[in-house]
Formats: structure tokens, sequence, C-alpha cells
């Protein structure tokens, strides 16, 4: 039997509880304050720290930062997508469809990797932050969706520009009526 989406049979789905109730809101602010620490430090503090690093640094630095910026514009857009679903403005299902676009598998260099010590200690904290919410976020779309994360129904197969995914998928989750 299935109640409010919540339950089925016996089970409660207590990240789809989490999601389409009030407690979403600290996850959704998170993940947003996250997101404009990491534009703040990398247009600031990040890009003065970046030209002290050595060229092994530089590089890492760079290729870092873009995978951050990737990591967090994708679980953006995965918060954005479940506050519209949370307020009403798109139905479940809608949700559903559009989550398929949403990549929530962005990896990172790991500690080991040459020039990662050199990286500044608050860019390290903001990339392990990230990688933290990417973690739970993924464990709770997967409990709630019950598919392979970022890549829709289990066998599909994921097409066309990324990019343009990413500005269609944000253009459906702020478009009103």
């Amino acid at each position: 039997m299935q109640e409010q989406g919540f339950e089925t049979g016996n089970t409660i789905k207590l990240a789809e509880r989490r999601v389409f109730s009030n407690s979403f809101k600290p996850l959704y602010n998170e993940g947003m304050a996250l997101v404009e620490q990491a534009a703040e430090y990398l247009d600031g503090e990040g890009r003065a720290a970046a030209k002290s690093l050595s060229r092994v640094g530089a590089t890492l630095y760079a290729a870092e930062s873009m995978r951050l910026t990737t990591r967090l514009m994708q679980i953006a857009s995965w918060l954005l997508l479940q506050r519209a679903a949370n307020s009403g403005e798109m139905t479940r299902d809608q949700v559903a469809s559009e989550k398929s676009k949403v990549r929530l598998d962005t990896a990172s260099a790991q500690d080991d990797t040459p020039g990662w010590s050199d990286l500044p200690e608050s860019f390290r904290a903001i990339v392990d932050h990230s990688l933290r919410l990417q973690a739970l976020v993924r464990r709770m779309d997967d409990q709630i969706y019950g598919e392979i994360v970022g890549r829709g129904p289990v066998g599909a197969v994921r097409t066309g520009n990324p990019v343009s995914d990413q500005l269609n998928l944000l253009q459906t989750a702020f478009a009103r009526g």
C-alpha cells in the first residue's frame, strides 16, 4: 500500500520524506551556500593563490576547479528540481524525467595525486565538502528514484550536449506556469 508516495509496503523511504518536507530546506541551503562559497573563492582568494602554485599544482588546480564547478552545478540542479517538486511547481514525474539529465558522479583527484598537497587548504576543504554533499545527494537520489544515478532508468543511454542539457534543466526548474 502506498501512502503519499512515502511508503511502499511496510518500507518508509526516509530520503523521500526528507526531500518532500520542510527538512529539505537545510540541505538546499547548504548546497546553495557551497555553490556561492566556491564561486567567491575561485574568483578571489583562489585566483590569487593559484598564481603561486608550481606548474604541477597549477595544472591540478585548474582541472580540479573545473571538476568542482561541474559537481556543484549538478548538485544545484538536483536541489532545484527537488525544491520545484516540494513546492508543487513540478510534478514528481516531471522531476524524475528532468533529473535524468543531472549527473551526480563527478570524480575528483585523489589525495595522493602529485601536487594535491600543494593546493591551498581552503580549496581542498571546499572540494571535500562538495564530494561529501554529492555522495549524500547520490544516496538520496537512489533511495527516492531507485535509478542508476546520473543515467536515468537502468539501460538508458545518455545522449545530447551536456551543456545544453544543463541549460534546459535550469530553465525548466525556474520556469513558471
